[in-house]
């Protein structure tokens, strides 16, 4: 199935000058969002995932289907300040200014085979900030999968060291 046919070019949104790439016809679709979630664990169904992680708020619309179709766990990463227990916080840059992420410290362990999953691969820092908290922890890092990459943004160049597949590449 050809998902390009169901992700929508919206011009100057969120500002002008910007063409977003907008999933929601892609997630209104069910043959679509079953094929995506088929596409994005087709390339890790060898690898003994046990974890999928989603990264806030649009990585946990597909990781946790795609825990399911794995047959593995859903683990959230989320902003600061929204996990309930003890946890482990990465910082990472932004264009202008620094975010954060954060993951329960009892979520992995060396035991863990974990797949990070988002919907955006744009200048990858948010990936390679949660890359960086799952390694931490002693889990192995099996790979990161997106729905779309924006090459143009050069995302994939902080993601060297990780197994990293994409649906759609613009």
């Amino acid at each position: 199935m050809d998902l390009s046919k169901f992700i929508r070019d919206v011009p100057d949104f969120p500002k002008k000058g910007v063409l977003f790439r907008d999933i929601t016809p892609l997630l209104k679709n069910p043959a679509a969002l079953k094929a995506a979630i088929k596409m994005l664990a087709d390339p890790f169904r060898e690898e003994g995932v046990t974890d999928v992680i989603g990264i806030e708020s649009r990585g946990f619309i597909f990781g946790s289907p795609l825990a399911i179709e794995l047959g593995a766990g859903f683990i959230p990463i989320r902003k600061p300040g929204k996990l309930p227990c003890q946890t482990s916080r990465e910082e990472y840059s932004l264009e202008y200014g620094t975010d954060a992420i954060e993951l329960h410290t009892d979520a992995l362990g060396f035991h863990s085979n974990v797949l990070l999953c988002d919907d955006l691969l744009a200048t990858g820092g948010t990936m390679a900030a949660a890359v960086k908290l799952v390694r931490q922890t002693g889990a192995h890092v099996v790979g990161v999968t997106f729905v779309i990459e924006l090459s143009e943004l050069k995302g994939r160049d902080k993601l060297k060291d990780v197994n990293l597949f994409t649906l759609l590449r613009y």
